[in-house]
Protein backbone atom coordinates (compact mmCIF):
# COMPACT_ATOMS: atom_id res chain seq x y z
CA UNK A 1 0.00 0.00 0.00
CA UNK A 2 2.41 2.54 0.39
CA UNK A 3 6.06 1.99 -1.45
CA UNK A 4 8.84 4.08 0.29
CA UNK A 5 6.55 6.60 2.01
CA UNK A 6 3.97 7.25 -0.77
CA UNK A 7 0.45 6.57 -0.75
CA UNK A 8 -1.28 5.72 -4.49
CA UNK A 9 -4.45 6.33 -4.84
CA UNK A 10 -6.87 4.38 -7.62
CA UNK A 11 -8.22 5.57 -11.13
CA UNK A 12 -11.57 4.83 -10.00
CA UNK A 13 -11.00 7.27 -6.74
CA UNK A 14 -9.46 9.87 -8.95
CA UNK A 15 -12.43 9.71 -11.27
CA UNK A 16 -14.49 10.51 -7.94
CA UNK A 17 -11.99 13.54 -7.04
CA UNK A 18 -12.38 15.27 -10.67
CA UNK A 19 -15.87 14.97 -10.45
CA UNK A 20 -15.58 16.49 -7.37
CA UNK A 21 -13.15 19.36 -8.48
CA UNK A 22 -15.57 20.05 -11.52
CA UNK A 23 -18.26 20.97 -9.31
CA UNK A 24 -15.80 22.02 -6.26
CA UNK A 25 -17.95 20.19 -4.06
CA UNK A 26 -15.42 18.68 -1.81
CA UNK A 27 -12.32 19.50 -0.03
CA UNK A 28 -10.37 16.46 1.21
CA UNK A 29 -12.56 14.59 -0.98
CA UNK A 30 -13.72 10.68 -0.85
CA UNK A 31 -10.43 10.08 -1.69
CA UNK A 32 -8.48 10.98 1.20
CA UNK A 33 -11.42 9.59 3.11
CA UNK A 34 -11.04 6.08 1.51
CA UNK A 35 -7.33 6.45 1.91
CA UNK A 36 -7.89 7.90 5.62
CA UNK A 37 -10.03 5.08 6.48
CA UNK A 38 -8.69 2.20 4.39
CA UNK A 39 -4.89 2.92 5.78
CA UNK A 40 -6.87 2.06 9.42
CA UNK A 41 -8.90 -1.09 8.38
CA UNK A 42 -5.03 -2.54 6.75
CA UNK A 43 -3.71 -2.44 10.73
CA UNK A 44 -6.49 -3.02 13.06
CA UNK A 45 -10.08 -2.42 13.71
CA UNK A 46 -11.00 1.11 14.49
CA UNK A 47 -13.39 1.81 16.93
CA UNK A 48 -16.87 2.67 14.75
CA UNK A 49 -18.85 5.56 16.74
CA UNK A 50 -22.31 6.42 15.94
CA UNK A 51 -24.83 9.09 14.73
CA UNK A 52 -25.91 11.09 17.24
CA UNK A 53 -29.09 13.39 15.81
CA UNK A 54 -29.27 17.10 17.28
CA UNK A 55 -33.05 17.20 18.05
CA UNK A 56 -32.63 20.90 18.97
CA UNK A 57 -31.54 22.21 16.43
CA UNK A 58 -34.64 22.11 13.88
CA UNK A 59 -36.96 24.76 16.19
CA UNK A 60 -33.47 26.83 15.39
CA UNK A 61 -33.56 26.50 11.68
CA UNK A 62 -29.82 24.43 12.24
CA UNK A 63 -30.47 22.67 9.68
CA UNK A 64 -28.22 20.77 6.92
CA UNK A 65 -28.80 22.12 3.09
CA UNK A 66 -31.80 19.69 2.51
CA UNK A 67 -33.09 20.74 5.77
CA UNK A 68 -32.42 17.79 7.79
CA UNK A 69 -31.59 17.97 11.17
CA UNK A 70 -27.33 18.06 11.54
CA UNK A 71 -25.45 15.13 13.98
CA UNK A 72 -22.09 14.22 15.23
CA UNK A 73 -20.22 11.07 16.61
CA UNK A 74 -19.23 11.35 20.37
CA UNK A 75 -16.97 8.70 22.47
CA UNK A 76 -17.19 9.51 25.97
CA UNK A 77 -14.03 11.04 27.94
CA UNK A 78 -12.98 8.57 30.98
CA UNK A 79 -10.34 8.96 33.69
CA UNK A 80 -8.37 11.98 33.47
CA UNK A 81 -9.71 12.80 30.51
CA UNK A 82 -13.58 12.60 31.61
CA UNK A 83 -14.03 16.42 31.65
CA UNK A 84 -11.58 17.46 28.71
CA UNK A 85 -13.76 17.53 25.58
CA UNK A 86 -11.84 17.35 22.09
CA UNK A 87 -13.98 18.81 19.05
CA UNK A 88 -13.15 17.68 15.32
CA UNK A 89 -15.28 20.13 12.75
CA UNK A 90 -15.29 17.43 9.66
CA UNK A 91 -14.35 18.48 6.32
CA UNK A 92 -15.61 18.37 3.02
CA UNK A 93 -15.09 21.45 0.55
CA UNK A 94 -17.53 23.90 -0.12
CA UNK A 95 -20.66 24.33 -3.04
CA UNK A 96 -20.47 27.75 -4.48
CA UNK A 97 -23.53 28.27 -6.80
CA UNK A 98 -26.85 26.98 -6.75
CA UNK A 99 -26.02 23.77 -9.05
CA UNK A 100 -23.37 22.46 -6.98
CA UNK A 101 -25.15 23.00 -3.83
CA UNK A 102 -28.30 20.99 -5.06
CA UNK A 103 -25.73 18.18 -6.00
CA UNK A 104 -24.53 18.53 -2.76
CA UNK A 105 -27.81 18.20 -0.69
CA UNK A 106 -28.02 14.89 -1.70
CA UNK A 107 -24.73 13.58 -0.47
CA UNK A 108 -23.70 13.23 3.40
CA UNK A 109 -22.25 16.85 2.56
CA UNK A 110 -25.22 18.44 2.46
CA UNK A 111 -28.11 16.01 4.06
CA UNK A 112 -27.93 13.56 7.41
CA UNK A 113 -30.75 11.01 5.19
CA UNK A 114 -26.98 9.88 3.75
CA UNK A 115 -24.97 10.19 6.27
CA UNK A 116 -22.45 7.14 7.65
CA UNK A 117 -24.63 5.67 11.03
CA UNK A 118 -21.40 5.53 12.47
CA UNK A 119 -17.74 6.40 11.40
CA UNK A 120 -13.58 5.09 12.52
CA UNK A 121 -12.27 7.22 14.94
CA UNK A 122 -8.46 6.73 14.50
CA UNK A 123 -6.00 9.71 14.19
CA UNK A 124 -6.60 12.29 16.90
CA UNK A 125 -9.62 11.09 17.43
CA UNK A 126 -8.99 7.23 18.34
CA UNK A 127 -9.58 5.49 21.67
CA UNK A 128 -6.21 3.42 22.36
CA UNK A 129 -3.19 5.60 23.97
CA UNK A 130 -0.84 3.45 21.57
CA UNK A 131 -2.16 5.37 18.86
CA UNK A 132 -3.05 8.89 20.55
CA UNK A 133 -0.83 9.13 23.64
CA UNK A 134 -2.43 12.52 25.03
CA UNK A 135 -6.56 12.55 23.37
CA UNK A 136 -6.79 8.66 23.69
CA UNK A 137 -9.28 9.13 26.91
CA UNK A 138 -10.76 12.58 26.27
CA UNK A 139 -14.42 12.92 24.99
CA UNK A 140 -14.03 13.05 21.13
CA UNK A 141 -16.69 14.63 19.21
CA UNK A 142 -17.05 14.40 15.35
CA UNK A 143 -19.59 17.29 13.91
CA UNK A 144 -20.90 16.42 10.98
CA UNK A 145 -20.28 19.24 7.84
CA UNK A 146 -23.57 19.55 5.90
CA UNK A 147 -24.26 23.18 5.40
CA UNK A 148 -21.19 24.03 1.96
CA UNK A 149 -19.65 26.88 3.57
CA UNK A 150 -17.08 25.72 6.59
CA UNK A 151 -20.19 26.50 9.29
CA UNK A 152 -20.30 29.91 8.55
CA UNK A 153 -23.19 30.75 6.59
CA UNK A 154 -26.92 31.87 7.35
CA UNK A 155 -29.32 32.46 4.27
CA UNK A 156 -31.55 30.44 2.33
CA UNK A 157 -32.76 29.75 -1.26
CA UNK A 158 -36.68 28.88 -1.24
CA UNK A 159 -36.41 28.36 -5.24
CA UNK A 160 -34.27 25.75 -5.40
CA UNK A 161 -34.90 24.50 -1.27
CA UNK A 162 -31.30 25.51 0.17
CA UNK A 163 -30.96 25.92 3.87
CA UNK A 164 -27.31 27.47 4.27
CA UNK A 165 -27.46 27.57 8.49
CA UNK A 166 -23.87 26.14 8.79
CA UNK A 167 -23.57 28.98 11.80
CA UNK A 168 -26.46 27.75 13.33
CA UNK A 169 -25.20 24.59 12.89
CA UNK A 170 -22.38 25.25 14.79
CA UNK A 171 -24.09 27.13 17.48
CA UNK A 172 -27.05 24.40 17.95
CA UNK A 173 -24.00 21.36 18.13
CA UNK A 174 -21.96 24.07 20.72
CA UNK A 175 -25.19 24.41 22.89
CA UNK A 176 -26.05 20.21 22.82
CA UNK A 177 -22.40 19.36 24.26
CA UNK A 178 -22.75 22.00 26.55
CA UNK A 179 -25.71 20.26 28.07
CA UNK A 180 -24.26 16.87 27.50
CA UNK A 181 -21.22 17.85 30.08
CA UNK A 182 -18.98 20.24 28.02
CA UNK A 183 -19.99 23.39 30.43
CA UNK A 184 -17.71 21.39 32.58
CA UNK A 185 -14.31 21.02 30.80
CA UNK A 186 -11.23 21.58 32.24
CA UNK A 187 -9.88 21.82 29.31
CA UNK A 188 -10.69 22.25 25.45
CA UNK A 189 -9.15 22.02 21.86
CA UNK A 190 -11.27 23.01 18.88
CA UNK A 191 -9.96 21.16 15.79
CA UNK A 192 -10.67 20.50 11.97
CA UNK A 193 -9.61 19.39 9.31
CA UNK A 194 -9.64 21.07 5.22
CA UNK A 195 -13.11 22.77 5.23
CA UNK A 196 -13.15 21.77 8.83
CA UNK A 197 -9.25 23.30 9.58
CA UNK A 198 -10.78 26.59 8.19
CA UNK A 199 -13.80 26.40 10.21
CA UNK A 200 -11.17 25.85 13.37
CA UNK A 201 -9.91 29.41 12.56
CA UNK A 202 -12.85 31.31 11.89
CA UNK A 203 -15.10 29.74 14.97
CA UNK A 204 -11.81 29.67 17.39
CA UNK A 205 -12.73 32.71 19.51
CA UNK A 206 -15.78 32.12 19.61
CA UNK A 207 -15.39 28.65 20.99
CA UNK A 208 -13.20 30.38 23.61
CA UNK A 209 -15.21 32.58 24.64
CA UNK A 210 -18.05 29.50 25.73
CA UNK A 211 -15.60 28.45 28.18
CA UNK A 212 -14.40 30.11 31.72
CA UNK A 213 -11.08 32.22 31.51
CA UNK A 214 -9.63 29.48 34.16
CA UNK A 215 -10.38 26.94 30.98
CA UNK A 216 -7.75 25.91 28.88
CA UNK A 217 -9.09 26.41 25.08
CA UNK A 218 -6.66 26.45 22.15
CA UNK A 219 -7.92 25.53 18.28
CA UNK A 220 -6.10 23.28 15.67
CA UNK A 221 -6.48 23.92 12.09
CA UNK A 222 -5.27 21.02 9.91
CA UNK A 223 -4.63 21.78 6.68
CA UNK A 224 -7.25 24.35 6.35
CA UNK A 225 -4.08 26.69 5.54
CA UNK A 226 -6.05 27.81 1.75
CA UNK A 227 -3.91 30.86 0.24
CA UNK A 228 -5.31 33.81 -2.01
CA UNK A 229 -2.68 32.61 -4.80
CA UNK A 230 -2.69 33.10 -8.45
CA UNK A 231 -2.86 29.58 -10.41
CA UNK A 232 -1.00 28.44 -13.02
CA UNK A 233 -2.68 30.42 -15.38
CA UNK A 234 -2.45 33.66 -13.63
CA UNK A 235 -6.19 33.64 -12.73
CA UNK A 236 -7.32 33.19 -8.60
CA UNK A 237 -9.10 29.92 -9.14
CA UNK A 238 -9.78 29.81 -5.67
CA UNK A 239 -10.30 33.42 -4.60
CA UNK A 240 -13.34 33.00 -7.45
CA UNK A 241 -14.83 30.22 -5.44
CA UNK A 242 -14.89 31.54 -1.86
CA UNK A 243 -16.34 34.92 -3.72
CA UNK A 244 -19.14 32.45 -5.12
CA UNK A 245 -20.24 30.48 -1.24
CA UNK A 246 -19.20 33.78 1.07
CA UNK A 247 -22.00 35.83 -1.35
CA UNK A 248 -24.58 32.72 -1.64
CA UNK A 249 -24.50 31.79 1.46
CA UNK A 250 -24.72 35.13 3.26
CA UNK A 251 -21.61 34.31 5.08
CA UNK A 252 -20.24 37.58 5.36
CA UNK A 253 -22.28 38.53 8.34
CA UNK A 254 -20.52 35.67 10.52
CA UNK A 255 -17.05 36.85 9.62
CA UNK A 256 -14.50 38.26 12.22
CA UNK A 257 -15.50 41.93 12.47
CA UNK A 258 -11.79 42.60 12.55
CA UNK A 259 -11.33 41.76 9.45
CA UNK A 260 -14.76 42.99 7.59
CA UNK A 261 -14.16 46.06 8.98
CA UNK A 262 -11.03 46.71 6.28
CA UNK A 263 -10.89 44.17 3.73
CA UNK A 264 -13.64 42.53 1.36
CA UNK A 265 -15.56 39.50 2.90
CA UNK A 266 -14.02 37.25 0.55
CA UNK A 267 -10.41 38.28 1.61
CA UNK A 268 -11.57 37.57 5.21
CA UNK A 269 -13.13 33.86 4.45
CA UNK A 270 -9.15 33.36 3.61
CA UNK A 271 -7.09 32.07 6.86
CA UNK A 272 -3.70 34.35 5.96
CA UNK A 273 -6.29 37.36 6.71
CA UNK A 274 -7.42 36.09 9.83
CA UNK A 275 -5.06 34.22 12.23
CA UNK A 276 -2.62 36.86 12.83
CA UNK A 277 -6.03 38.51 14.74
CA UNK A 278 -6.97 35.20 16.77
CA UNK A 279 -6.51 35.83 20.39
CA UNK A 280 -6.69 32.09 21.78
CA UNK A 281 -4.14 29.90 21.08
CA UNK A 282 -3.75 28.44 17.50
CA UNK A 283 -1.60 25.48 15.98
CA UNK A 284 -1.79 25.79 12.03
CA UNK A 285 -1.21 22.15 10.81
CA UNK A 286 -0.15 21.94 7.39
CA UNK A 287 1.98 19.94 4.28
CA UNK A 288 3.75 22.53 2.20
CA UNK A 289 2.67 21.43 -0.64
CA UNK A 290 -0.60 20.70 0.52
CA UNK A 291 -2.17 17.95 -2.48
CA UNK A 292 -5.79 19.55 -2.42
CA UNK A 293 -4.47 23.09 -3.01
CA UNK A 294 -2.22 21.75 -6.05
CA UNK A 295 -5.10 20.26 -7.85
CA UNK A 296 -7.70 22.22 -7.13
CA UNK A 297 -5.75 25.98 -6.43
CA UNK A 298 -2.75 25.79 -8.10
CA UNK A 299 -2.99 23.62 -11.19
CA UNK A 300 -6.89 22.50 -11.41
CA UNK A 301 -7.56 21.98 -15.32
CA UNK A 302 -9.48 24.50 -16.02
CA UNK A 303 -6.51 26.52 -15.83
CA UNK A 304 -4.29 23.86 -17.65
CA UNK A 305 -6.56 23.43 -20.97
CA UNK A 306 -3.40 22.00 -22.52
CA UNK A 307 -2.82 19.51 -19.58
CA UNK A 308 0.87 20.49 -19.07
CA UNK A 309 0.17 19.81 -15.08
CA UNK A 310 -2.08 16.77 -16.12
CA UNK A 311 1.14 14.09 -14.83
CA UNK A 312 2.76 16.21 -12.06
CA UNK A 313 -0.98 16.91 -10.73
CA UNK A 314 -0.76 13.17 -10.17
CA UNK A 315 2.86 12.51 -9.16
CA UNK A 316 5.40 15.26 -7.76
CA UNK A 317 7.78 12.94 -9.29
CA UNK A 318 7.02 13.47 -12.56
CA UNK A 319 6.49 17.52 -11.91
CA UNK A 320 9.64 19.29 -14.42
CA UNK A 321 12.21 21.23 -13.04
CA UNK A 322 9.98 24.35 -13.76
CA UNK A 323 7.12 23.12 -12.30
CA UNK A 324 8.68 22.56 -9.11
CA UNK A 325 10.04 25.73 -9.13
CA UNK A 326 6.22 27.12 -8.82
CA UNK A 327 5.37 24.97 -6.18
CA UNK A 328 8.59 26.48 -4.43
CA UNK A 329 7.22 29.26 -4.66
CA UNK A 330 3.79 28.15 -3.23
CA UNK A 331 6.03 26.84 -0.09
CA UNK A 332 7.04 30.44 0.06
CA UNK A 333 3.93 32.38 -0.33
CA UNK A 334 2.58 29.99 2.76
CA UNK A 335 5.69 30.78 5.10
CA UNK A 336 5.43 34.96 4.48
CA UNK A 337 1.43 34.36 5.35
CA UNK A 338 2.16 32.71 8.67
CA UNK A 339 5.33 35.44 9.56
CA UNK A 340 3.11 37.39 11.79
CA UNK A 341 1.26 34.63 13.66
CA UNK A 342 4.52 32.67 14.21
CA UNK A 343 5.54 35.42 15.90
CA UNK A 344 3.42 35.07 19.21
CA UNK A 345 4.49 32.86 21.33
CA UNK A 346 0.68 31.22 22.32
CA UNK A 347 1.00 29.93 18.76
CA UNK A 348 1.78 26.80 17.29
CA UNK A 349 3.06 25.47 13.68
CA UNK A 350 4.02 22.18 12.20
CA UNK A 351 4.46 22.90 8.03
CA UNK A 352 6.09 20.13 6.97
CA UNK A 353 7.68 19.72 3.08
CA UNK A 354 5.02 16.67 2.28
CA UNK A 355 2.57 16.37 -0.65
CA UNK A 356 -0.02 15.32 1.38
CA UNK A 357 -3.38 16.93 3.20
CA UNK A 358 -5.16 16.35 6.35
CA UNK A 359 -2.82 14.76 8.45
CA UNK A 360 -4.39 14.74 12.27
CA UNK A 361 -7.25 12.38 11.45
CA UNK A 362 -5.29 9.75 9.74
CA UNK A 363 -3.32 7.11 11.95
CA UNK A 364 -0.79 6.44 9.84
CA UNK A 365 -0.03 10.29 9.88
CA UNK A 366 -0.77 11.35 13.24
CA UNK A 367 1.18 8.66 15.16
CA UNK A 368 2.93 5.49 14.05
CA UNK A 369 5.96 3.69 13.67
CA UNK A 370 6.58 5.92 10.71
CA UNK A 371 4.98 8.45 10.62
CA UNK A 372 5.75 12.21 9.12
CA UNK A 373 8.46 14.31 11.73
CA UNK A 374 9.69 17.01 11.65
CA UNK A 375 13.44 17.59 13.83
CA UNK A 376 12.60 14.14 14.74
CA UNK A 377 9.32 14.82 16.26
CA UNK A 378 6.09 12.98 14.94
CA UNK A 379 2.72 15.44 14.67
CA UNK A 380 0.78 13.67 17.38
CA UNK A 381 3.52 14.89 19.71
CA UNK A 382 4.33 18.31 18.43
CA UNK A 383 0.39 19.20 18.94
CA UNK A 384 0.53 17.80 22.41
CA UNK A 385 3.81 19.58 23.62
CA UNK A 386 2.15 22.79 22.66
CA UNK A 387 -1.54 22.68 23.91
CA UNK A 388 -0.10 21.38 27.12
CA UNK A 389 2.71 23.90 27.27
CA UNK A 390 5.53 21.29 27.47
CA UNK A 391 7.10 23.29 24.78
CA UNK A 392 7.01 25.83 22.17
CA UNK A 393 6.75 24.41 18.88
CA UNK A 394 7.34 26.31 15.52
CA UNK A 395 8.40 23.50 13.21
CA UNK A 396 8.94 24.66 9.86
CA UNK A 397 10.29 21.90 7.13
CA UNK A 398 13.24 22.31 4.50
CA UNK A 399 11.77 22.67 1.19
CA UNK A 400 11.22 19.57 -1.11
CA UNK A 401 13.28 17.24 -1.51
CA UNK A 402 15.03 17.29 1.87
CA UNK A 403 12.54 15.13 4.16
CA UNK A 404 12.52 10.98 3.58
CA UNK A 405 9.40 10.88 6.38
CA UNK A 406 6.82 12.23 3.91
CA UNK A 407 3.78 9.99 3.23
CA UNK A 408 2.91 11.52 0.21
CA UNK A 409 -0.09 11.10 -2.02
CA UNK A 410 -0.05 9.85 -5.35
CA UNK A 411 -2.50 9.51 -7.53
CA UNK A 412 -3.35 6.94 -11.38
Amino acid sequence: MKPFGVWVVSAFAFAQLVTAFLDFNETELSFLESLEYGASKINYNPLMVGLTLIHTAGAKGAVCLDGTLPGYHWHRGYGSGSNSWLIQLEGGGWCNNIRTCVYRKKSRRGSSMYMEKEIPFTGILSEKAEENPDFFNWNRVKLRYCDGASFTGDSENKAAQLQFRGQRIWLAAMEDLMSKGMRHANQALLSGCSAGGLAAILHCDEFRNMFPRNTRVKCLSDAGLFLDTVDVSGGRTLRSMYSGVVGLQGVQHNLPRICTNHLDPTSCFFPQNLISHIQTPLFILNAAYDSWQIQSSIAPPSADPHGYWHDCRLNHAKCTPSQIRFLQGFRVQMLNAIKGFAMSRQNGLFINSCFAHCQSERQDTWFADDSPEVRNKPIAIAVADWYFDRAGVKSIDCAYPCDKTCHNLVFR
